[in-house]
């Protein structure tokens, strides 16, 4: 899943933040092992004992990063949805939030699928916290799937999922703009298809 995190420009606030503000920019825009610590240092305006005394090494950096951008795409999210009322509503609003933000200027592409295409196999801080953040979508879909009365709530969830990660790629490597528009259309398709289903009326 897309997401933009709230900027704050390098050079502002505690060590911490201008740090992140740095990576954000640096590491979203170009790759989180492209990028090499010591731009993030000269871009924040800090020693470079800083970064090490405040987050220990790169990876814890790089972790640090995405959990911020998690947070922040988890929240614009939630706000989205609570717009709505009806399951199905908030499920289709996701799309159109997602439409919005490929269309934006800074879109590069999904952070967690940038992030995790970098890293070699295996189970460290930046796979776990791109896992985590799935993890958290499939949660969310599946659960409005269930809401909305789907028959397989856990079938339907991964049927959306599926369908915006395909949305924020074909966005990311083809710039194709309508993608999640398309996405959001199938998606109704699939939601309308397990009301009818179940006997119901689609919304």
């Amino acid at each position: 899943m897309s997401t933009a995190t709230a900027k704050k420009s390098p050079g502002e606030g505690s060590v911490r933040e201008r740090l992140l503000a740095a990576a954000n920019e640096l590491f979203y825009e170009e790759g989180v092992h492209t990028v090499g610590i010591e731009r993030v240092i000269e871009r924040a305006g800090v020693a470079k004992a800083s970064l090490y005394s405040t987050f220990g090494s790169k990876e814890e950096l790089i972790r640090s990063y995405l959990e911020q951008r998690a947070e922040a795409r988890k929240k614009r999210i939630t706000d989205r949805i609570e717009l709505h009322e009806e399951p199905r509503a908030k499920i289709l609003a996701i799309f159109d939030l997602l439409a919005e933000q490929v269309a934006a200027p800074t879109y590069r592409g999904c952070a967690f699928v940038n992030a995790r295409a970098e890293e070699p196999r295996g189970e460290g801080k930046v796979t776990r916290a791109c896992t985590d953040m799935r993890a958290w979508s499939r949660a969310l879909f599946t659960e409005l799937a269930r809401d909305a009365g789907a028959r397989d709530a856990s079938r339907l969830g991964r049927e959306l999922v599926l369908l915006y990660d395909g949305a924020n790629v074909s966005a990311s490597m083809d710039g194709e703009l309508q993608a999640p528009r398309l996405a959001r259309r199938m998606a109704e398709v699939l939601l309308d298809g397990e009301l009818k289903d179940r006997g119901r009326k689609p919304r």
